[in-house]
């Protein structure tokens, strides 16, 4: 067991003039007395081991990645699994980091397989957006802004002002099955939702040698930062966007692993923080714009069903197959002035087309030209039309020199933008018109080469189909004309594909130019154009690529709206120094091979205190002090008591059996410690005893440790446990706020002090133990009631062993009648001893 110093374990105890106890008796009596301080309410041993665990900030739910790659989802109660997220082969497979946004409705996670971050939604356990990394990430952490400022109060209104000149973008329709590598079903609001609240927050993400990358609501690059020495074990960024600290990993000249603090001033961020939550909101909304057109074109994709290939694909076989050197076009002509066709196009007619599959077909093609011209109309043109809204706006910010120029906005490079994508709507309206035209074309040609299919199989003709007007004629005449002459450029480059549907080529990813672009001979405004030598040229037309395909378009928009975001977060990573470096201590190359992520040390940002707070151990040099840096978010800044540290060992008074004074000496060793809130940590503890080694789950405030009047001078030459024996050191207070982890090798904690909430782990990241760390009073009936059978089981032995005390029990009432007096007389007697 573990206990304070002012509170001497039961096994030290002894008092004089009284009858002894056994150390058994007495230590099972005394767990029975006191209940336990915090409330286990649930445990689980999982199937694979846990490399990382995050808590919700909002809410009772903790989020879990496993060596497989698996993403888990538990709640409190019971730790019920809500939903788990399978690894993918799209997506990635092994989980190196795990970040909550402020308001706990999105969790990402980062894959060090891909180099990719991954955004979840909470809610439908859906991948909502995903973007690649410089390197593997190692660590994250997820920061909301809580700086208040004047002018940020105006900020919403001026937040609402586009909803008053453009409409509210349509929903994508959910009938279609999107088959993106990165989506699985249509996420349309979720992503135009993503934004969340309007105040700032931001994504830190830390990677191998030194990259760190901020981004804003987790979608912008707002900052790409210098190099920073070593690998990135875990970053905080202080809520008031001062500095971001750091704790890093670097191999020094003599091959020695050394752990060190780096505090990086971000001060530009915090300077111009409305300006710099303007532009983030500004352009995070291009951002879910993007994601918005990609989706529309997935949509569209499939709305051109492969079926629509079919008849490319049989006329070309049939181009391929026929041994009359006539035409295609001409047989066809003479089917449709003479009625009369040759063997082969009736084969292909009747056998391979057949009536209904004609029929068939041509509904297919009216159906899915539709639904892709519905899309083109209200979601292409619609995200179009707000992607330049939001673009010209953020190209207005960028002329605003003084407040703008400092963090990068170039007006050129946004002008290029606001061109490509005039220039993506341009081919949005050209494949509208493509398809108003193919539409009526194979309306024509399909009622006609119905009507001729029905009198060869000498069928009855219905009278509203057998009446065809001189402009059906001549629309069959062009689809005729357009789409089967043998012109060598209908070819593929592959030398077997036919051009017959003309809407298919826009939706194809291709950097080939159109096999059939549309034909601009006779339009005026062209010709107008072209012999105008001041428009010629003018940067105020958009160029409109007639031999480009609407994939093509697009990914050379999306090239230069990205080209365009870069700017800001170069200069602004730029601005950002490095302020203060400390190296701690040397890792010793025989250490324990343990996940990343559970290794100390553990970062903090007291938002109040406005400061940076570490928590570390240095085992090799002294096991059994827990240790403390303190740093203010504003590098200038002094903070007293800056380094201290925590003395784990204990010298207990005590007699032995004769009444001789005695001396016990208890170590204990810290084997994780995070911050529970600005005043407590929460630490798991080693005892041994006799080659047995117990754990205990702590809460230790830093009340006592702060208030050390005594000042530690740093010495910059040297590594902080080259010095460590001249930190001020403090006693270790708990006071009742421990509970022992029995039948568990407890190692890892992870605590969330907002929701009141701890998870245990165990050495070999399987077994789960959560508990709620602050129960009331009134609710201690119940959480004996919900304790560990552990802990049932050892207060049951505990009342068994008291054989002289239960000798004269007779029934099972009066039994738990003797049992309270039993109790309250182990509590005088306890008191009584302490007293002594």
């Amino acid at each position: 067991m573990f206990r304070s110093s002012a509170t001497a374990p039961p096994t030290q105890r002894r008092s004089r003039g009284l009858l002894p106890l056994s150390t058994h008796t007495v230590d099972r009596l005394f767990r029975a007395n006191s209940m336990p301080a915090f409330r286990q309410v649930g445990e689980k041993q999982l199937p694979n081991p846990v490399l990382c665990m995050a808590w919700s900030p909002k809410r009772d739910l903790i989020a879990l990645a496993n060596t497989t790659g698996e993403l888990l989802l538990h709640r409190l109660a019971s730790f019920q699994r809500v939903w788990s997220l399978p690894p993918s082969e799209y997506t990635g497979k092994e989980i190196t980091a795990l970040a909550w946004r402020p308001d706990g409705k999105i969790l990402a996670f980062s894959l060090g397989d891909t180099k990719q971050v991954v955004l979840c939604d909470v809610e439908k356990a859906e991948v909502l957006h995903m973007f690649p990394t410089q390197s593997s990430v190692t660590c994250m952490n997820w920061m909301e802004v809580v700086e208040e400022n004047s002018v940020l109060g105006s900020f919403h209104n001026a937040e609402d002002e586009s909803k008053q000149f453009l409409p509210e973008l349509p929903t994508l329709p959910k009938s279609y099955s999107t088959t993106s590598k990165i989506f699985s079903e249509e996420k349309s609001d979720e992503i135009l939702n993503l934004l969340g609240e309007v105040r700032l927050n931001i994504l830190v993400l830390g990677g191998e040698a030194g990259s760190v990358e901020l981004y804003a609501y987790g979608m912008y690059k707002i900052a790409t930062l210098g190099k920073v020495a070593g690998t990135c074990r875990s970053l905080s960024l202080s809520s008031d966007l001062r500095s971001l600290s750091l704790i890093t990993e670097v191999q020094s000249a003599d091959s020695i692993s050394e752990i060190c603090y780096v505090q990086l001033d971000t001060g530009l961020l915090s300077d111009c923080l409305p300006e710099v939550t303007r532009m983030a909101r500004k352009f995070t909304h291009i951002s879910t714009l993007l994601q918005y057109l990609h989706l529309s074109l997935t949509c569209m994709c499939e709305a051109w069903e492969d079926i629509l290939m079919q008849m490319d694909l049989r006329l070309t076989k049939f181009v391929q197959e026929k041994n009359t050197s006539t035409q295609v076009q001409d047989e066809f002509l003479d089917l449709l002035l003479w009625g009369q066709s040759s063997p082969e196009l009736q084969a292909l007619l009747m056998n391979q087309l057949t009536v209904k599959g004609l029929k068939k077909l041509g509904q297919s093609i009216e159906s899915s030209y539709s639904s892709i011209q519905k899309l083109v109309i209200s979601h292409l043109q619609s995200g179009s039309e707000a992607l330049l809204y939001q673009l010209s706006e953020v190209r207005g910010m960028s002329l605003w020199k003084q407040k703008f120029e400092r963090l990068g906005l170039d007006s050129e490079a946004i002008d290029g933008a606001i061109t490509a994508v005039g220039s993506f709507s341009l081919k949005a309206n050209e494949l509208l018109q493509v398809i108003d035209k193919s539409m009526k074309n194979f309306k024509a040609f399909f009622r006609w080469l119905y009507v001729a299919m029905l009198r060869m199989c000498d069928e009855h003709v219905p009278p509203e189909l057998n009446k065809m007007t001189q402009k059906d004629i001549a629309f069959v005449a062009d689809f005729l004309s357009e789409h089967f002459s043998e012109n060598e450029e209908l070819f593929d480059r592959k030398g077997k594909y036919f051009n017959v549907e003309r809407v298919g080529q826009y939706l194809k990813d291709e950097d080939e130019d159109l096999v059939s672009p549309p034909n601009t001979k006779g339009n005026q405004w062209l010709k107008f154009l072209q012999e105008s030598t001041h428009l010629k040229e003018s940067p105020l037309l958009f160029p409109s690529y007639p031999q480009k395909s609407l994939h093509f378009v697009k990914r050379m928009m999306e090239s230069v709206i990205e080209l365009c975001l870069q700017k800001p977060a170069e200069v602004i990573g730029k601005s950002v120094k490095q302020a203060v470096f400390f190296p701690l201590y040397a890792v010793p190359d025989n250490s324990e091979k343990i996940p990343r992520l559970f290794q100390l040390p553990s970062l903090w940002n007291d938002k109040k205190g406005k400061m940076h707070c570490v928590v570390f151990c240095m085992p090799e040099i002294s096991p059994s002090k827990l240790y403390l840096l303190r740093k203010g978010t504003d590098p200038n800044r002094h903070v007293p008591n800056s380094f201290m540290s925590i003395d784990l060992s204990h010298y207990l008074d005590s007699t032995d059996d004769d009444g001789v004074a005695a001396q016990s000496h208890y170590v204990y060793s810290c084997l994780d410690a995070r911050f529970y809130d600005d005043e407590m940590l929460t630490v798991v503890l080693q005892v041994s005893e006799d080659q047995n080694s117990r754990r205990v789950l702590a809460q230790v405030s830093l009340a006592s440790s702060l208030s050390c009047e005594t000042e530690f001078h740093w010495e910059p030459s040297l590594r902080l446990d080259q010095q460590h024996s001249t930190i001020p050191c403090q006693g270790l207070v708990l006071g009742n706020q421990w509970r022992e982890l029995e039948n568990m090798k407890a190692q890892f904690v992870a605590v969330n002090g907002i929701r009141k909430v701890a998870c245990v782990l165990s050495a070999n990241l399987r077994h789960i133990r959560v508990f709620e760390m602050d129960v009331e009073d009134e609710d201690d009936e119940g959480a004996d009631s919900q304790n560990a059978s552990a802990d049932q089981e050892g207060l049951e032995t505990t009342i068994s062993s008291q054989g002289a005390v239960e000798e004269n029990l007779e029934s099972e009432g009066e039994s738990r009648v003797q049992e309270g007096d039993m109790f309250q007389k182990s509590e005088e007697l306890l008191q009584s001893q302490e007293a002594l």
